[in-house]
C-alpha cells in the first residue's frame, strides 16, 4: 500500500495489539522516531507515542463508497452535526472519492468544498462524479504530504475523517490545515475510538480522544468539545485560535 496517500482506512474485523512505545515530544529536530521494528499494520515511524498506519489507495474507493455505510457509521449524523452554513467554505481532508464532499457541497450551495488529497486516482474520481451529477462547488485539491495547498485564512471548516492517523507526517499536516482556517475557523477530526474494544477496527487505525487532543495541541489547535452521536467514532472539533487583541 501507498502509505503516503491521505484516503480513509479498511476496516477490520481484528484489532491489533498494543505498541509500547514511548511518547516523544513534538520538537522540531526530534519530532518523530523510528520503531526498531515496524507493527504489521503501520510504517514503523512514530509519532508523539503513536506509531503512524497504512494506508489503502485508489483500489478502496468502492469500501469508502459502501451501501451499508450511512447505517454502520450514521454519516447522515456526521454531516449534520458539521452545522454548515451555506455560505461556508469547507475543506475535506483526505477526501478520496468524494463521499463526504458531495454530500457537504448540497449544504453550502453559496459556498464550496475543496477535496482535498494526495491520491491522483481518487481526484480523478471525484473530478468524474461532479461531471456526472453536475456539481460546480466541489474544487480538487491536489495536496502534498507536508501541505494541504490550500490559501491561508480561507477555510471555515476543515474535515478530516478517519484518515488524520495515516498521515505520515501529521505536525507539518496539521499545521497547514491550522494556516488554511479563517481565525475561530473549526477543524472536525472523526477517529474510531480506540477506547472502545468492541469497534471492529486494528489498533492503528483508532486513536484514543485523549492522543488526538495532545497532538492537535501540539499543532496549534484548541479543542472545543467531543460529540459522542456516532456509534464507532470520535467527533471532535477543534478551533484555530483568535488573534490576541492588542493592549495599548
Amino acid at each position: 500500500m501507498n502509505h503516503r496517500s491521505l484516503s480513509f482506512s479498511f476496516l477490520s474485523l481484528f484489532v491489533l495489539g498494543s505498541c509500547g512505545y514511548a511518547a516523544d515530544k513534538p520538537k522540531a529536530e526530534s519530532r518523530y522516531q523510528k520503531a526498531s521494528v515496524a507493527s504489521r499494520d503501520g510504517i514503523g515511524k512514530l509519532y508523539m507515542g503513536r506509531e503512524i498506519s497504512q494506508v489503502m489507495g485508489h483500489l478502496g474507493a468502492g469500501w469508502l463508497e459502501r451501501s451499508g455505510r450511512e447505517k454502520e457509521e450514521r454519516t447522515d449524523l456526521l454531516v449534520k452535526n458539521l452545522g454548515l452554513k451555506p455560505s461556508d467554505v469547507v475543506a475535506d481532508i483526505g477526501a478520496g472519492s468524494g463521499y463526504f464532499s458531495f454530500r457537504m457541497a448540497k449544504l453550502v450551495p453559496e459556498g464550496k468544498v475543496y477535496a482535498v488529497d494526495i491520491s491522483k486516482q481518487m481526484l480523478a474520481i471525484v473530478r468524474a462524479r461532479m461531471g456526472k451529477w453536475k456539481v460546480d462547488n466541489v474544487v480538487p485539491v491536489m495536496s502534498e504530504i507536508t501541505d494541504v495547498k490550500l490559501p491561508p485564512n480561507s477555510v471555515d471548516l476543515a474535515l478530516i475523517v478517519d484518515a488524520y492517523h495515516e498521515f505520515d507526517h501529521p505536525w507539518e499536516m496539521a499545521t497547514s490545515i491550522l494556516k488554511s482556517l479563517k481565525p475561530g475557523g473549526r477543524l472536525v477530526l472523526i477517529e474510531y475510538r480506540m477506547e472502545d474494544p468492541t469497534v471492529p477496527i486494528k489498533r492503528l487505525h483508532k486513536m484514543t480522544e485523549a492522543q488526538a487532543r495532545k497532538e492537535m495541541k501540539a499543532a496549534g489547535f484548541e479543542w472545543v468539545e467531543t460529540k459522542t452521536m456516532l456509534p464507532q467514532q470520535h467527533f471532535m472539533v477543534y478551533r484555530k485560535p483568535m488573534p490576541k487583541k492588542r493592549v495599548d
